[in-house]
């Protein structure tokens, strides 16, 4: 497959591109707006024997300092949404908060607790989002995903294997380039309503004046981790530029200028801490990448 040179861009910073405004220099970074070029660009890092790092809106991922060596594909202009009756069809860098409002213009109902999350269809599908109750998987019935050979593969709800922010697409290399929402025709008022509770307990609760990934850690069996980390003292602390948010201990805000190092150490100090005190380990919910 020929691909557009110009489509390929050297040594490009990550951190404009982030949620956390922080990251290192990407070795290659590209923004496909094709699944045509998608796959080529796929190819060309076979060929050249590079690692491959897929990203929508880098919204729940921490990019050490160092950065990502190999190419970066940046699935946001992959944005396209069709409608099947009940059915959205969305294209993997399409924005999750935007398909809700769309959900909701066409009086379909099921996507009003994404109305929130800063996060793109792929990312979602990826990692299984959720919040206020509602999941990808409760949506979601297929994905159509670029597989390492470079072939096209639909994979049906049982093929998804989802799990807590878990799905296959983390064990098979496959990358996401579209899936279908199935939905149920609601009342739009009542849909709007909904989303706008969602957003009303996010902005009470969530730092969202600050940059950072949302929810750091998964919630340990039995316990919350926003509360472990307030009981433990932690709100407040800081490493480099971020901190632990004194207005939700479960998120870390980017303060002044922090690195993805900055993230990485914190999350770290905090893991540590809770269970130097109360001997739970918190597992991460964000991905941590690239070189120290």
């Amino acid at each position: 497959m020929q691909i557009a040179q110009d489509l390929i861009q050297k040594e490009q910073e990550i951190a404009p591109y982030a949620y956390t405004q922080a990251g290192g220099v990407a070795d290659y970074l590209a923004i496909p707006t094709s699944i045509a070029e998608l796959t080529a660009l796929l190819d060309w890092a076979k060929h050249e024997s590079l690692p491959v790092h897929v990203f929508g809106r880098l919204s729940n991922l921490v990019v050490r300092s160092g950065g990502l060596r190999g190419l970066v594909i940046l699935m946001t202009e992959l944005k396209a949404v069709q409608q099947e009756n009940n059915q959205l069809l969305a294209q993997a860098g399409c924005d999750i908060i935007w398909l809700a409002a769309l959900a909701r213009d066409k009086s379909l109902t099921g996507l009003e607790w994404s109305a929130g999350i800063p996060g793109s269809v792929g990312g979602a599908v990826f990692m299984n989002a959720g919040a206020y109750g509602g999941q990808a998987d409760m949506v979601v019935s297929s994905v159509l995903a670029v597989m390492p050979d470079l072939s096209l593969k639909t994979f049906t709800k049982d093929e998804l294997e989802f799990g807590y922010r878990h799905s296959v697409f983390q064990e098979n290399g496959g990358v996401i380039v579209q899936a279908t929402f199935d939905l149920a025709s609601g009342d739009q008022q009542a849909i709007q309503e909904k989303m706008d509770q969602v957003n009303l307990a996010r902005a009470n609760k969530q730092p969202l004046s600050w940059p950072s990934n949302g929810s750091v850690f998964k919630r340990p069996t039995g316990y919350f981790a926003g509360k472990l980390i307030m009981d433990a003292g932690l709100q407040g602390t800081r490493v480099g530029g971020v901190e632990v948010s004194k207005k939700h201990a479960g998120f870390m805000v980017n303060m002044d200028q922090g690195t993805g190092n900055d993230y990485e150490d914190l999350i770290h100090l905090v893991q540590a801490k809770v269970f130097e005190e109360y001997h739970v380990r918190l597992e991460p919910e964000v991905r941590i990448l690239g070189d120290r």
